[in-house]
């Protein structure tokens, strides 16, 4: 089957040449030996290597190679947009003693937050409104323990890498070593991907701050710091409260000596959403091992624990709610919910901090699920009074929480809360309860044991706590535990429901139909009928069930008729079913043949109501054709593979517009789209690190004419959205399709 290509191209500046160019032995490549970088570790080879990357930006882009060699940087490193930093395998970046650093930049929301996340330019290598842009290869950069781990002296840094308003990072395979106060900052970036980056700053403070950024993902990671290891913030730095989230973190080994191994804050103004943090090992953190504070008015939600293990921790999971209200904007009190934890498994260390949930008041934490957690306390305390515990409301350390009465869980002020098939033990005979609850409520423990105390005077407590249920809730000997008041009903399961979808894949003509069997099947409770519908069919198919809805434990029978254009291909589609709150889904394939393989575009719509009458599509792309709708510049040059394919014209006056998405379509059978970017803008901040660059380029008849970097990423069959220009100095961009 052809696949789609989909090209867009912003304007451009005039082509820059690169014969003759120091570094430009291949394509794109910039050797900092051949801009007069040593490698020799003594020489001040900071002029040679921002050189490099001047020259790889304004070709366009390119990939700045540091051969096998220590070389020293007693000045800032500037990156660019558009620019690699590959270090092979021997290379060093070494920090220098020098203080000859940038100086820090002004801020004037310096009082919102410490001195070095206020500040950016003091770092070895800092950007700032930075579009694609990465760190690879197998080499290091050294902060040489040059680097400060409090605040900086006129010319010294204080950060290795320190990036801010970024659009599509990667950071994969080097290793960030004596990172000062931070290995690496960034600040209100976008689109970033790490693979097996290893930090090193045990002897230091932070590993890697992530502070209000979107669209993340983490794998691989190998992370030892002094201070925070992996820690996810968002403050008022930038003069603003910037959101958070869409972020996957897996396969990665964190450690923290004095402070946090993976932390949600302190600084939290924005707030947090969607995060995924899988098979992780955690050894090592004086503080908290799985922490997360709002402590600024942050509302964090959506955050999900599962597989990972976590060993030699003070506090094993923390939550709190403070009133800090660090942020612009008189922020009010802030909120944690919907949170996970599944198979997580952690043995603590002394002094201990009890396993915690400490709302301000009731309703500020909320929907937290415990399910096969299985914890291991030091112990070793006598019995003490049960009361509250004092609480320092501005402070987000484990201690700011005097002893906690339960040496395993403590609640105050958390609601819904559900523990399942998990355990509380300790190392040491304690003398205090297992669990606590305090002014919380609903609770559910379902499978849950404890280990009693020789003296103490019962296992689980609730103080001022309703809407409890316990069922099989045992000691570790198999005995019922001592409930304090009084023992709770047993837990009414909740209705739920699988649903399963037969057969998993199956072939069609075009214009003909397929069926699938449907099944929901009862899991507890009465969950009801179940409401059908489905998603991801080919283009031009109807979807239909029989009956709809379903009751559990009965068939419906689904129909996928397809039209005779639809296109060729294998589409999967996603059956949904609802009920009483509940949503499951089951995935099916269906693959058409005989159908329609001939592009159509349809569908468009511009978000730019005084220029959307010249926008229009086209068919045949070629050089000479008009570029715009309301201009008469022609393209000059037209890569070969994109000669003849269909396209979109756009007005050039849209290069102004801002709404995102600016444009929609449809396409009636798998995609390719690529996007040509000016290279006066670089890569716009809503092209995300799956769009490939292609190292192609559109050239136009403007008086200088300019040129537009061709990026792609491929699209299924259905709607294509795509952002703003995201200047309107330049040109707007045109699309295509082939």
């Amino acid at each position: 089957m052809r696949r789609l290509s989909l090209l867009v191209t912003a304007a451009a500046v005039a082509l820059v040449g690169l014969v003759g160019a120091p570094g430009a032995e291949a394509a794109g490549t910039f050797n900092v030996r051949d801009y007069g970088a040593t490698g020799n570790g003594s020489s001040n080879d900071t002029s040679a290597i921002n050189n490099a990357i001047t020259a790889a930006n304004s070709a366009g882009g390119g990939t700045v190679v540091f051969p096998s060699g220590t070389y020293k940087s007693n000045n800032s490193i500037h990156m660019k947009s558009n620019v690699t930093v590959q270090l092979n395998s021997g290379a060093t970046i070494m920090g220098s003693s020098s203080n000859d650093y940038d100086p820090p930049e002004p801020n004037p929301n310096d009082d919102f937050q410490d001195y070095g996340h206020s500040h950016f330019h003091n770092a070895m290598i800092w950007g700032d409104r930075l579009s694609n842009i990465a760190f690879v290869g197998e080499g290091t950069i050294d902060g040489g323990g040059h680097l400060i781990t409090g605040n900086p002296d006129s010319g010294q840094a204080d950060k290795i890498i320190s990036l801010t308003r970024c659009s599509g990072l990667t950071v994969s395979g080097i290793t960030l070593r004596r990172g000062g106060h931070f290995a690496m900052l960034i600040n209100q970036c976008d689109n970033v991907k790490s693979d097996h980056l290893t930090i090193d700053t045990a002897s230091d403070r932070d590993g890697w701050n992530v502070i209000s950024t979107t669209n993340a993902t983490i794998t691989n990671a190998n992370i030892a710091a002094n201070d925070d290891a992996l820690v996810f913030k968002s403050d008022y730095a930038l003069g603003a409260k910037l959101p958070n989230g869409h972020v996957r973190v897996s396969d990665s080994k964190l450690s923290a000596k004095c402070c946090n191994a993976l932390m949600f804050g302190s600084e939290t103004c924005g707030d947090f959403t969607d995060y995924q943090f899988d098979r992780i090992s955690i050894n090592g953190s004086n503080k908290s091992g799985l922490g997360m504070v709002s402590m600024d008015g942050a509302k964090i939600s959506d955050v999900h624990y599962r597989d990972i293990t976590v060993t030699n921790v003070h506090s094993p999971i923390m939550q709190k709610v403070g009133t800090r209200k660090r942020c612009g904007n008189n922020p009010g009190v802030g909120n944690i919910s919907n949170i996970t934890y599944d198979n997580i498994t952690i043995t603590g260390n002394t002094p201990a901090f009890s396993p915690t949930l400490w709302g301000e008041s009731s309703g500020h934490i909320s929907n937290v699920t415990f399910n096969n957690v299985n914890i291991r306390v030091p112990g070793g305390n006598g019995t003490m009074s049960t009361n509250p515990p004092s609480n320092d409301a501005s402070d987000y350390n484990p201690k700011s929480i005097g002893t906690r009465p339960a040496y395993g869980w403590y609640l105050r002020y958390a609601n819904d809360i559900k523990f399942i098939n998990s355990s509380v033990r300790f190392a040491a005979n304690d003398g205090r309860p297992a669990v606590i609850a305090n002014n919380s409520g609903p609770l559910s423990f379902q499978d849950f044991t404890v280990q009693r105390g020789s003296n103490s005077p019962f296992d689980i407590g609730f103080q001022t706590t309703t809407g409890v249920c316990a069922t099989n809730v045992r000691d570790t000997n198999g005995n019922a535990v001592r409930f304090n008041p009084s023992t709770p009903p047993s837990c009414s399961p909740g209705a739920d429901f699988s649903l399963a979808a037969t057969p998993s894949s199956q072939s069609v003509a075009a214009g003909q139909s397929a069926t699938y069997t449907v099944r929901a099947t009862a899991v507890s409770g009465s969950p009801g009928d179940v409401t059908l519908s489905a998603s991801g069919q080919p283009a031009g198919s109807q979807v239909s069930f029989s009956p709809n809805p379903v009751a559990p434990g009965q068939d419906s029978t689904m129909t996928v008729t397809t039209a005779a254009n639809s296109p060729n291909g294998t589409a999967t589609i996603t059956v949904t079913g609802g009920a009483g709150g509940v949503t499951r889904t089951a995935p099916v394939g269906l693959t058409v043949t005989g159908g329609n393989d001939q592009l159509a575009i349809t569908g468009l719509q511009v978000a730019d109501s005084a220029n959307s009458a010249d926008w229009s599509v086209q068919s045949g792309l070629n050089t000479g054709a008009a570029q715009y709708g309301d201009r008469t510049i022609t393209l000059r040059t037209v890569p070969a593979a994109l000669a003849g394919a269909q396209w979109i014209r756009t007005a050039n006056d849209s290069k102004a517009a801002s709404n995102n998405p600016l444009v929609t379509f449809t396409i009636n059978r798998a995609a390719t789209v690529s996007v040509a970017v000016d290279t006066r803008v670089g890569r716009p901040s809503w092209m995300g690190s799956d769009w490939t660059d292609t190292g192609t380029s559109l050239v136009n008849s403007e008086g200088t004419a300019r040129t537009f970097r061709v990026f792609e990423k491929g699209f299924a069959a259905g709607q294509v959205a795509l952002g703003p220009n995201g200047d309107s100095g330049s040109s707007m961009y045109t699309i295509v399709v082939r």
